[in-house]
């Protein structure tokens, strides 16, 4: 399967278990890894027959800023479900980033990372 990367994917939205993130906000970094055959596209050098990624990049900025959720877990999973739409879309790898989350101690970045794949 060949992959295409969409890197730092950044948006704010309203996710977290405390008051002040959903009142507040913040931003949230995605990564992604597309999973997909791209041959028949480079063989007919037609955009149609793959990804389009900066479409995927829309959508993933648009579930960033949509409904609220508490978990990045749940964020993540809904990112995942919306880039399985795309037909040619096989597996995805979503990396949620959650640089300002609200922990007590200097750390650097707090992330999720899940594969899912076509049944």
């Amino acid at each position: 399967m060949d992959r295409v990367a969409l890197r730092g994917l950044r948006a704010r939205g309203h996710h977290g278990v405390f008051p002040e993130e959903r009142e507040k906000g913040q931003v949230f970094v995605v990564d992604l890894v597309l999973g997909l055959d791209t041959r028949p596209a480079a063989a007919a050098d037609d955009l149609t027959l793959t990804v389009h990624y900066g479409v995927v990049a829309e959508e993933v900025v648009a579930v960033i800023q949509g409904e609220p959720v508490e978990l990045i877990e749940t964020l993540a999973e809904r990112i995942a479900e919306r880039c399985l739409r795309h037909e040619p879309v096989r597996e995805v790898e979503v990396v949620v980033h959650k640089p300002d989350a609200p922990i007590t101690v200097p750390f650097d970045d707090v992330t999720i990372t899940i594969t899912r794949s076509r049944p």
